[in-house]
């Protein structure tokens, strides 16, 4: 199908591998899938280089999207043979002998571009074990040249971040491990995520599919999204075998999610997108790899989820099956959204171009093939913001009421409100409507639109106070009958109370009265006063049912009465010991110009005694500290003592349980020898051994709430305990310092080092305090960024790279240390 292009489309066209898509990242132009139109998922081939590459199997087209396999025939079938000889896969580029840069630039970068315009994103490495799949994906960390799809996508994301100055772009990242269909999360080793209690679980909801559990990292900055993927990088599983030495047993999802916002624009919507990056576990012929134990068990977890896999394909390929199984594994179930949803799907297939591994490579190209007959709808992820919508309808809302005030202005209309009205407001309309029917006000002044509006409403509900008030005084006088209800027409028409035409007896002219004594406002020369007081009636019924005005602020005013809240004695001196250590551990040492300061004595020649000087730093400068580490220790001491105390009425409590037992025993054989006695299916027992039970009892309830104590009063001894631990840490750590720095620091460094100066107590350590000069490490640093032979777009990498190792290192340094401690 041909695509018409207009004139600024033309202009922002690009074309790779004969896929037309326009490059966002240069330029304002829209991708030409805007509209949601379907698309078949873009297949790549990449060729692992080899020494023994079977050039007469092996063909490739001139145009690099076609590749050949050819296959002599096995002469031991005999003269009849029918075996397939040939086969030629049409895909969108082979990659042969290509760069980390040329595959990134054909196979990923406008697929990272789009996601940053709202396009959800897919790229997949398949193929068999060994074949390059983890190198194309992540690369080799150690060479920067060497990098991968992924490391080189985040790259690219931060990049276009930055010349998008009018967009407030929000990148975060996860990475999920699918290792013998269990979901693991690899960032779960970081100190601030920890391993999750609950197992992960795949969830649908309207948005999509999600894991509930995997944590989501935000990353502000390129060397932090690359410390990310590195850290998840050494907790895949990885295995040996014949066929590779560094074989992933997992698949492995890293996602990027896009989040972009315009500063410029009050608009609402903000676009979201995400990139899943896939690298899949390689299928294995377990009798080439030879795998054993443990390994054999994951070959036939990847094998299996890799045949799902393919049926997910293959059903999807198919325009006439209406159910896919997406569910028959977690892989699967995962990349629903990617496999057949609204995103950009890109496979990259790796085979082998030897002729020893033709079967794998013949069954990786059929894989791809089937790949490229599935089709997606990519989409724009258009989402709104709640707030910022509330804050452009108030906006509008004021805009609206300024254009209201000018045109009331130019109308000569003033003292024009078009808030809504509050319950005062109301009550004046319901208060003019009354006296409007009333006939004591003539007009009601038209004030605006609402005011109307509220108007007719109000005489709504005068009508119908006045409707409810008349049927009620009607009730109390007479009894009403329905025209409907026959059996009461009859009953009045034998009682003689209406004649056969249904008038009232006596009634002329259809005027008339009812039988019995006329109350004395229905008497002649009275119908007018009582026709008045009826209305009086009705209009004050109808002030006392109507809307009240609201109460004042006066009226509504109530004064607080201040209250203290006393702690109660059990633990009142725990609370007021940890607030006091709050306080102290917020307190900063304070500049001081006091003469004390000014007149410190002279150092000693020689250092005195740690011990000695301990004594003085804790009468001096470390008094405050010292006096807390006390009271926090006597507090411990007194809740130990009572949780003895309390410990011994425990033992005392069960030895009396123990001896009340054995009499009650000793008390029930002396009845079951004696003969036990019942009246109505009730046991009768002597006074004695009645009294044995209460006391029982008795001793039960009181060992339940001696021991209930001991359980608080333990709490308490641990929280305490943990704080004499702080304060004594604190004591020593603070000794340390004042030690070190009052008697061997350099004379000349004292001022700095003085209350006010330039460096604060224990900022330094005393191998660093010497010398102030430029750190080597920040010299190491600005040489690494100039000097650099990849360029300074590689210091992000090789940051993330060296903070990995350092930390690698000091973990192993302390599992020796333990190890060391244990022995």
């Amino acid at each position: 199908m041909a695509t018409v292009y207009t004139g600024w489309q033309q202009r922002c066209r690009y074309s790779v591998a004969a896929n037309a898509a326009v490059r966002l990242g240069e330029g304002s132009c829209l991708p030409s899938a805007k509209m949601g139109s379907r698309k078949k998922v873009h297949a790549f081939v990449r060729v692992r280089p080899t020494d023994d590459f079977a050039h007469e199997m092996i063909k490739y087209g001139d145009d690099n999207k076609t590749i050949d396999i050819h296959l002599e025939k096995d002469t031991r079938r005999g003269a009849v043979n029918n075996q397939q000889t040939d086969w030629s896969f049409k895909l969108d580029r082979v990659l042969h002998d290509a760069s980390q840069d040329l595959v990134y630039e054909i196979v990923a970068k406008d697929v990272v571009s789009q996601a940053l315009n709202g396009f959800n994103g897919t790229i997949m490495c398949y193929g068999q074990t060994g074949a390059g799949k983890t190198y194309t994906m992540t690369g080799a960390t150690e060479n920067y040249k060497h990098r991968g799809i992924l490391p080189r996508a985040l790259q690219q994301v931060f990049k276009m971040i930055e010349e998008r100055p009018t967009h407030a772009i929000t990148v975060r990242v996860s990475y999920l491990e699918i290792y013998n269909e269990s979901l693991f999360d690899l960032l779960s080793t970081l100190p601030y995520v920890g391993p999750s209690v609950t197992p992960m679980t795949i969830v649908e909801n309207p948005q999509g599919v999600f894991i509930k559990g995997l944590s989501v990292h935000l990353t502000s900055q390129e060397e932090d999204a690359f410390s990310l993927l590195f850290e998840g990088e050494t907790n895949r599983i990885i295995a040996s075998h014949t066929m590779n030495k560094n074989s992933s047993r997992s698949h492995c999802i890293f996602t990027i999610y896009v989040e972009a916002r315009s500063r410029t624009l009050s608009d609402e919507k903000y676009i979201t997108s995400k990139i899943n990056l896939v690298d899949l576990a390689g299928s294995e012929r377990l009798g080439k790899s030879r795998s054993e134990g443990r390994v054999l068990k994951e070959a036939t977890y990847i094998n299996k989820s890799l045949s799902f896999l393919e049926q997910a394909i293959i059903a999807l390929g198919d325009q006439k099956r209406d159910h896919i199984p997406f569910r028959q594994c977690k892989l699967t179930h995962a990349l629903k959204d990617s496999l057949g949803g609204n995103c950009n799907m890109v496979l990259v297939t790796n085979i082998y171009g030897e002729a020893a591994q033709l079967e794998e490579t013949l069954s990786s190209l059929r894989f791809a093939s089937r790949m490229k007959l599935v089709t997606t709808e990519p989409a724009i992820n258009e989402k709104y913001d709640a707030e910022r919508m509330v804050k452009n309808l108030e906006k509008e809302l004021a805009l609206l009421k300024q254009e209201l005030a000018i045109h009331d202005s130019l109308a000569n209309r003033t003292l024009v409100n078009y808030d809504p009205m509050d319950e005062i407001q109301i009550a004046e309309i319901n208060s003019q409507v009354r006296r409007y029917l009333e006939g004591t006000l003539e007009e009601i002044d038209i004030i605006n639109l609402r005011q109307i509006q509220e108007v007719f409403n109000q005489f709504r509900v005068v009508l119908s106070q006045q409707e409810q008030a008349v049927e009620s005084a009607l009730r109390r006088k007479y009894t009403l009958i329905d025209k409907n209800d026959y059996a009461a027409i009859s009953a009045v028409h034998k009682a003689g109370l209406v004649d056969a035409d249904g008038h009232l007896v006596g009634e002329p002219d259809g005027q008339g009265f009812g039988l019995g004594v006329a109350p004395f406002s229905t008497k002649p020369g009275k119908k007018s006063k009582s026709k008045k007081m009826f209305k009086e009636q009705l209009s004050s019924s109808a002030r006392k049912e109507g809307a009240s005005s609201p109460l004042s602020g006066k009226d509504l005013d109530v004064s607080a009465s201040k209250t203290q809240l006393t702690p109660s004695s059990k633990d009142g001196d725990v609370k007021d010991m940890l607030v006091r250590d709050r306080e102290t551990s917020n307190t900063e040492p304070l500049a001081s110009d006091s003469p004390k300061e000014e007149l410190r004595p002279p150092r000693p020649s020689t250092p005195p005694a740690k011990p000695v000087a301990f004594e003085d730093f804790k009468n001096e400068r470390g008094s405050e500290i010292n006096r807390i580490f006390k009271e926090n220790k006597s507090i411990l001491n007194e809740r130990r003592k009572r949780a003895s105390e309390t410990t011994q009425r425990i033992n005392a409590i069960k030895r009396e349980i123990d001896m009340t037992k054995e009499a009650l025993n000793l008390q029930k054989s002396l009845r079951e020898k004696q003969g036990e006695y019942e009246n109505k299916g009730l046991m009768i027992i002597d006074e004695e051994e009645f009294l044995l039970i209460l006391k029982l009892k008795d001793l039960k309830k009181q060992y339940r709430t001696e021991y209930q104590d001991l359980r608080d009063l333990r709490a308490e001894i641990q929280y305490c305990q943990h704080l004499v631990d702080q304060c004594r840490h604190r004591l020593l750590t603070e000794f340390d310092i004042w030690y070190n720095e009052s008697f061997f620091v350099p004379e000349d460094l004292q001022m700095a080092l003085r209350p006010g100066g330039s460096i604060r107590p224990g900022m330094m350590p005393l191998s660093k305090i010497v010398s102030l000069g430029e750190d080597d490490q920040d010299r190491f640093g600005q040489l690494q960024q100039t000097m650099l032979p990849e360029g300074p777009d590689s210091v992000s990498f090789y940051n993330a790279k060296v903070k990995m190792e350092q930390k690698h290192n000091y973990l192993k340094t302390m599992m020796g240390l333990q190890q060391a401690h244990r022995k």
